[in-house]
């Protein structure tokens, strides 16, 4: 399945005023990194990955429309998945984007 289009447009202008973001097509979506560090990524399976700090990863599971992000088979503390309907509006897309923006842009330059 390709990735969401719109959805990437949409993220492509709340991260444009960020410094050192970089795109780039990753896991059959299209992965927006920071310093090198992939922050959120517009998912071939629909929605949103999104990197966050791993001691938040339960309390953020809680919330509607987020689950784990799931790798070879195992869950992936640090990442959330956010599901197409959990970002349909910029009020919902925005501060996931933020947060991973924001939290990709604390880790070392690759």
């Amino acid at each position: 399945m390709a990735y969401d289009e719109d959805l990437a447009e949409r993220v492509r202008e709340l991260v444009a005023m960020a410094a050192g973001v970089d795109e780039r097509r990753m896991f059959g979506g299209l992965a927006f990194l920071v310093h090198g560090h992939m922050a959120v990524c517009v998912s071939g399976a629909g929605g949103l990955m999104v990197r966050v700090p791993a001691e938040d990863t339960a309390a953020l599971l809680t919330r509607a429309h987020v689950e784990p992000m799931i790798m070879a088979g195992r869950e992936t503390r640090g990442w959330v998945r956010v599901a197409a309907a959990g970002v349909t509006t910029k009020r919902q897309l925005q501060p996931w984007v933020t947060r991973g923006v924001e939290y990709a842009s604390t880790l070392p330059p690759k």
